[in-house]
């Protein structure tokens, strides 16, 4: 017998499989840094129908900006604009107003509940490395990325 995790997780790979994905902010910076799960987005970004919403640019640009200083944010999204991935730069009402009762009903930032619409509405497997998504799970297929650790947990 399975346990519940199993079927999960057998079950969102099915639906992964048939549906694009579509990466938060905290996947593709996992990927540009080489953090752990850099891997899986690799593989996303080879797919030919993944999506990248603008907030996820938006977010990309100005964390760089105040990390690296305003050559590496310019120099990151020219990089992110010549992936093969479809750049979602249009917010329709629907979208919109996904958004919003995500923010209204959740305990999330304004940017993740606008990426999070924009999987909602594409149909998409949101990939992500960010805690905050755990407020939405089972309202969309997510793929969760190995979360930063802050505390060490190593044992000599």
């Amino acid at each position: 017998m399975k346990n519940t995790n199993e079927v999960d997780t057998q079950s969102s790979i099915a639906e992964m499989q048939s549906s694009p994905y579509l990466l938060d902010t905290s996947a593709l910076l996992s990927f540009i840094e080489d953090e752990a799960g850099a891997d899986l987005v690799e593989q996303a970004l080879k797919q030919a129908n993944t999506l990248l919403p603008w907030p996820v640019l938006l977010e990309t640009y100005y964390i760089t900006f105040q990390e690296a200083g305003q050559a590496e944010a310019d120099r990151r999204i020219a990089l992110l604009k010549q992936l093969n991935v479809k750049i979602l730069w249009d917010m329709d009402e629907s979208t919109l107003l996904t958004a919003a009762k995500l923010k209204a009903e959740h305990r999330i930032s304004l940017a993740d509940a606008i990426i999070a619409a924009f999987a909602i509405r594409r149909n998409a497997v949101l990939m992500h490395k960010d805690p905050e998504f755990d407020a939405l799970t089972g309202l969309l297929p997510m793929e969760a990325l190995p979360y930063k650790s802050f505390v060490d947990t190593k044992q000599e």
